[in-house]
């Protein structure tokens, strides 16, 4: 596998890795699950922002993948809190706020600087708003740009969409968006979901619990599952909810990136590490209805980055993407689509990386 050369961190204050931040910053109910362990100004439009990743941990590094690498989705779940905590800090969004995420987005050019060594990985994020919203006053967005760097080394970027709605009009949103219907709650959803789940080695996973995917089916040159809704999963549902969080969906199109790409290219999930990720989310997940996964695997050495044109957010916000670029020969390019009653929910482009012995 070759590598891109590493490139020089933004320059830094000195972050502090001794402890974790306020829980609550992050939305957190679990202290565990709690990575971020300082936030630093930077001026108007940005501040520096640190975070632990665990060498072990019962979801995140329950993985198939040797060598071990830290799992990208860790690595964005630390960037998506240095959003929350930072809209909090450093501007003004009341904790009792609702935060909706449009878009997320990871490019690790690197995936050398992300093995999993004998010590917790030390990261640092410069944080850069790249949009801000505002009404009355009050911030009511937030799109983030965010380098990522270890060591004084600049590994990946990533990038956040936040749009923050006070109780009363997340509420309304909410009910509009239902038919007028009552809000559920992921604590009282049923601990299973019926169908019948994906082997674990078939998603790159150990722990059956880890699985999200049901009923995994391969047809041609792609693939389509149901996601299961784990409502009793530590790290996924850490705390109870009224729909289906984003990271919970972007675990099961992980998953099924992955199934996809051993099935149809015979990629094994031991030596693939997802180096890209790009999705927009346009509608809200719904913890009753059945959501249908469907992936389409293209050919090796394709672009990371989707071609069609940016579409608008139907939570606010376009995301706009940059030109594609050529990747790696040994990369594999994976589209995944989640839809709810034929309708969409969010588009992802996913690039998965063979990952030499």
């Amino acid at each position: 596998m070759t590598t891109a050369p590493q490139t020089a961190a933004p320059a830094l204050p000195e972050l502090d890795y001794t402890r974790t931040i306020d829980r609550l910053l992050v939305h957190r109910d679990a202290l565990g699950e709690v990575f971020l362990t300082d936030l630093q100004p930077l001026g108007d439009e940005g501040y520096a922002a640190a975070a632990q990743l665990p060498r072990s941990h019962a979801y995140y590094g329950d993985h198939l993948l040797r060598p071990g690498h830290y799992d990208p989705l860790l690595i964005l779940e630390a960037c998506r809190q240095a959003a929350l905590a930072g809209a909090h800090r450093f501007f003004g969004v009341p904790g009792d706020n609702k935060f909706i995420l449009t878009h997320l987005t990871l490019h690790i050019d690197d995936p050398q600087l992300v093995f999993v060594g004998t010590s917790p990985f030390r990261l640092a994020m410069h944080v850069h708003i790249a949009s801000r919203k505002e009404r009355a006053g009050r911030v009511t967005g937030l799109d983030y740009e965010l380098t990522l760097s270890s060591s004084g080394a600049a590994f990946a970027t990533a990038s956040v969409g936040l749009r923050f709605k006070d109780p009363g009009g997340y509420l309304t949103l909410r009910l509009n968006n239902r038919d007028g219907m009552a809000l559920p709650s992921s604590a009282a959803y049923p601990s299973a979901t019926p169908g019948a789940p994906v082997a674990p080695h078939l998603v790159g996973r150990a722990n059956p619990d880890n699985v999200v995917l049901l009923d995994g089916v391969v047809v041609g040159e792609s693939a389509q599952a149901l996601l299961r809704i784990p409502a009793r999963h530590a790290s996924l549902f850490d705390h109870p909810q009224d729909h289906l969080p984003g990271m919970v969906i972007a675990e099961g199109a992980r998953q099924l990136a992955l199934f996809a790409a051993l099935d149809i290219r015979g990629l094994s999930s031991s030596k693939t590490l997802l180096t890209a990720l790009d999705v927009r989310f346009t509608r809200f997940g719904e913890l009753e209805d059945d959501t249908v996964l469907s992936a389409t695997v293209g050919e090796a050495g394709a672009a990371a980055r989707p071609a069609q044109a940016p579409l608008d957010y139907t939570l606010g916000g376009v995301l706009t993407h940059p030109d594609e670029e050529t990747r790696r020969p040994e990369d594999l390019r994976v589209q995944v689509e989640a839809t709810q009653k034929g309708e969409a929910l969010c588009s992802f482009a996913f690039t998965l990386t063979r990952i030499p012995a």
